[in-house]
């Protein structure tokens, strides 16, 4: 192959992230791949943030739900994507737990994904159906003790936010309850209201309605302070089980090597985003509370929480999965 042959080849691999890079972008609709099922908490935030986004830069973002495997199908169909701005991923803070409890990834957590920013804070909410009997933290905690290993709990797969906020009650309130992983919270949430699981630390946005109608209890939430829709609501720490406390967050992501011109417009459009009526609206009805960082805080933020995931893997002595 001749150098001018081969020049022309890698000029035209390179089109699209200059195309991006030199402000025509987006000329395309975009692909934002959620690592969840349809009707999780990550994909009813992402679904409200990219319905907005569109609007505004005159392209559909169209979402595209990858779930399985805790997260990590979605995370390797970002992370070998093109780096051109046509593929997204808003994903939880599951991203940061998966180096954790898998014995090999197809990807790299840090070096394969370009942080944009973090979009939402939305804490977990510990539920159970009320034909338990169960009423308070308490109640659930010496049951847990008069009973060791007898009680479960759903997660959103093993691995997940959802599985480490409960393991992390597990080790504060010292009970013994074993893992039962599903593929994402419809399927968790059906199994607790069934009764067939005894309790499950959800995402706020997939059991509000059923919280209001009484077909759930909400013992406690799992954040540092109450969430703003259940304000009634104590935390896990005040019911009695301090050092409970998991930061449960959602954030957009994109391919290592997309421009940065790319992130940062991605950056700009969901801050304008969360700043409509629109968006406030539909956070305040699920829960959610806006966060966002610059691209580079939420770069540094992931690795720290990386790092402070392992220890809780760690302690909890959870063996990473194959």
């Amino acid at each position: 192959m001749t150098l001018t042959r081969l020049a022309a080849l890698l000029a035209t691999a390179l089109l699209p992230a200059l195309a991006a890079a030199q402000g025509g972008y987006p000329t395309k609709p975009i692909r934002v791949v959620v690592p969840f099922a349809a009707g999780s908490t990550t994909d009813i935030i992402a679904r409200a943030i990219t319905d907005k986004m569109g609007q505004s830069m005159g392209q559909t973002l169209v979402v595209d739900n990858r779930g399985g495997a805790s997260g990590t199908i979605g995370q390797q169909a970002v992370a070998t994507a093109a780096p051109d701005g046509y593929t997204i991923m808003i994903h939880s803070s599951s991203h940061t737990v998966s180096p954790s409890t898998f014995a090999k990834l197809p990807f790299d957590t840090v070096a394969d994904f370009a942080a944009v920013t973090p979009i939402s804070s939305t804490p977990n909410v510990l539920v159970i159906s009320p034909a338990k009997g169960i009423k308070s933290v308490q109640d659930l905690v010496a049951k847990a003790k008069a009973e060791p290993g007898k009680m479960n709990f759903a997660s959103a797969g093993q691995g997940s936010a959802t599985h480490l906020n409960a393991e992390k009650f597990k080790m504060a309130a010292h009970i013994d309850a074993t893992n039962i992983p599903f593929k994402g919270s419809a399927e968790a949430v059906t199994e607790v209201l069934a009764g067939r699981v005894d309790y499950y630390f959800s995402p706020i946005a997939p059991v509000i309605g059923q919280i209001k109608d009484g077909q759930l209890l909400a013992l406690a939430v799992g954040s540092p302070k109450r969430a703003s829709a259940l304000p009634d609501v104590p935390t896990t720490a005040e019911g009695g089980v301090p050092g409970s406390e998991f930061n449960f967050w959602i954030g957009m992501m994109a391919p290592a090597k997309t421009p940065r011109e790319v992130v940062n417009r991605l950056h700009d459009e969901v801050l304008k985003a969360l700043a409509s009526p629109e968006v406030k609206e539909r956070f305040t009805k699920l829960g959610a509370d806006a966060w966002t960082m610059k691209p580079e805080e939420f770069d540094a933020y992931i690795k720290t929480e990386i790092q402070a995931n392992a220890k809780l893997v760690k302690a909890a002595g959870l063996s990473p999965s194959n």
